[in-house]
């Protein structure tokens, strides 16, 4: 089972579909959540730290039992490098050891926009879908907007609603904090997109998980 699916209880995700149901009540904006376990698989990290801890390893095999000898090291270093491989995979955290910030930030931002278009929500009648992606081993957090939005509210203050969310993760209270920045972004959508006879939900309020 993905890490996604599991991020929030039942009982968050509850509270979470109402409060999205309780803003939408009020705006044309149509607000979705996404939780992905990553939003890149970073191959060159992989590779990167499968041939250094290998090395290491190696080095010390080396160093302990057999003398510092290189062509032992040599040898040593290609058999480690499939374990490692298969550990980087089953522990990806290990990854973000050897990937830098910015590679982190931009793989979540893309991944992001890639969302937006595969759930469709740019398709809402209005352009007023809001995206708050989740992504669980990069621990970041990234709401985007459908250009209607972007004509009232710029990208700075949806950076806000991010860092509420992300903090709330790290104080173990990522439920609660999704739903007080959800809640936040409706007042704004309801004061600039207030809703007009004949609207409908036209996406899930349910937390979607990839």
């Amino acid at each position: 089972m993905k890490k996604a699916d599991t991020f929030f209880s039942i009982e968050e995700k509850k509270k979470i579909e109402e409060t999205i149901q309780s803003v939408e009540c009020c705006t044309i904006g149509e607000v979705a959540v996404m939780v992905v376990d990553s939003s890149d698989e970073y191959r060159e990290a992989t590779v990167l730290g499968s041939l250094l801890l290998g090395a290491c390893v190696s080095l010390l095999l080396s160093e302990a039992f057999l003398s510092a000898s290189l062509n032992y090291f040599i040898l040593l270093s290609f058999l480690f490098f499939l374990p490692m491989q298969m550990l980087f995979k089953a522990l990806p955290v290990l990854k973000t050891s050897f990937v830098g910030r910015r590679r982190l930030e931009e793989a979540v931002r893309e991944r992001a926009v890639r969302a937006f278009y595969e759930k469709g929500l740019y398709k809402t009648k209005a352009n007023t879908g809001v995206l708050f992606f989740l992504s669980i081993l990069e621990h970041k957090v990234w709401v985007l907007a459908d250009k209607g939005i972007y004509e009232k509210i710029e990208q700075e203050t949806l950076n806000n609603f991010a860092q509420t969310v992300a903090k709330g993760i790290k104080d173990n209270h990522a439920g609660d904090a999704l739903c007080q920045a959800i809640t936040t972004a409706g007042e704004l959508l309801t004061k600039h997109f207030p809703l007009t006879q004949g609207d409908t939900n036209e996406l899930s309020n349910r937390v979607m998980t990839e």
